[in-house]
């Protein structure tokens, strides 16, 4: 049986470009990004800009049979397609996935290893599809996060965070973002929130620290007021950060640090810096790779930029780790 592998190799896949117009670097570029889009034989390109729409784009281009579906927009974007994939298709009949950087955050195709502008990016799709430019092309394949709780829909994504974290993007995804910033920029202002935050805490919502019980998948309980927590299946974050530095082999990665730390100032670079392990548990500082974990919390929480609220009175958040999914690289 032909695969979508084999397909993509012998140059006669079916291509699906599912494109967000509002994205960050997309709106900057659409019309260029549309003109090598359209060129690339075998292509079908769908246009959304919300929730609905893209599942129904999403739904088109599965039905008409892509073989690989590239996502033009932002982490936002990439993670609704996900979550939409998840639920309603085997994953026996997913088409191979690419996701370009076209949006105000780009952590996953950064982290897959994707660089460039849109534009670029699509000719040398056209090139490898063409035979010409094969060298630099591959398959990555990673985990994404399962995010359930009673009586919710399954959310899926790539980076899950709640505390001073998730505050810094939600002020930015309101403030920040209507200025028309992206890019390194955008990122380095939630960054810099985020680390306000954890230098200037207070109980004010703006700052505030999150109270949960976390549960580790060995079921080791930790209950308290945290400055974070985060949970992610990409290797690396905004601005190449590694905030974790566990040792256990399992594909999520998990830091949270206490509200009452010690070592504050000398804890900020080796947090940024991927030197976390310098940092101790006695002191505040946590951070484990595993498979799943439970958070019980009343509080938001966002995912991939996208902001979610969890009800105590709904039970905890189970975050499990798929299969891995596989994503073209070029």
């Amino acid at each position: 049986m032909v695969s979508n592998i084999d397909r993509l190799k012998s140059g006669s896949a079916r291509i699906g470009f599912l494109l967000n117009p509002m994205s960050g670097q997309v709106k900057k570029r659409k019309d260029v990004i549309l003109q090598v889009a359209e060129q690339i034989p075998n292509g079908t390109v769908c246009q959304a800009s919300d929730a609905a729409g893209f599942v129904t784009a999403a739904d088109h281009l599965i039905q008409s049979g892509v073989d690989l579906l590239v996502i033009i927009a932002g982490d936002g974007t990439s993670h609704a397609i996900l979550s939409h994939l998840f639920v309603t298709l085997p994953e026996t009949e997913w088409p191979v996935l690419m996701i370009i950087p076209g949006g105000t955050t780009n952590m996953t195709p950064l982290d897959l290893g994707m660089r460039g502008k849109p534009e670029k990016i699509l000719h040398r799709l056209a090139a490898y599809l063409q035979g010409t430019e094969t060298s630099a092309a591959g398959l990555v394949h990673r985990p994404v996060l399962r995010i359930e709780q009673n009586g919710q829909h399954t959310i899926h994504g790539m980076f899950f965070a709640v505390g001073l974290v998730a505050r810094g993007v939600k002020f930015s995804r309101s403030s920040v973002k209507q200025l028309g910033i992206t890019g390194s920029i955008f990122t380095f202002m939630i960054m810099m929130r985020s680390l306000a935050g954890m230098i200037l805490g207070s109980n004010q919502s703006e700052w505030a620290p999150v109270s949960m019980a976390i549960t580790l998948e060995n079921g080791e309980k930790s209950q308290g007021t945290y400055l974070f927590a985060l949970i992610s299946a990409l290797d690396h974050l905004l601005l190449n950060l590694r905030p974790y530095w566990g040792k256990e082999a399992a594909p999520l990665h998990i830091t949270w640090v206490d509200q009452h730390r010690k070592k504050l100032w000398c804890s900020i670079w080796p947090l940024l810096a991927g030197r976390g392990h310098v940092l101790k548990a006695q002191d505040g500082y946590h951070s484990h790779n595993a498979r799943m974990m439970e958070l019980q919390l009343d509080d938001e929480y966002i995912v991939d930029g996208e902001l979610y609220h969890s009800a105590g009175s709904d039970g905890p958040l189970r975050i499990t780790a798929t299969r891995p999914v596989s994503f073209l690289v070029l």
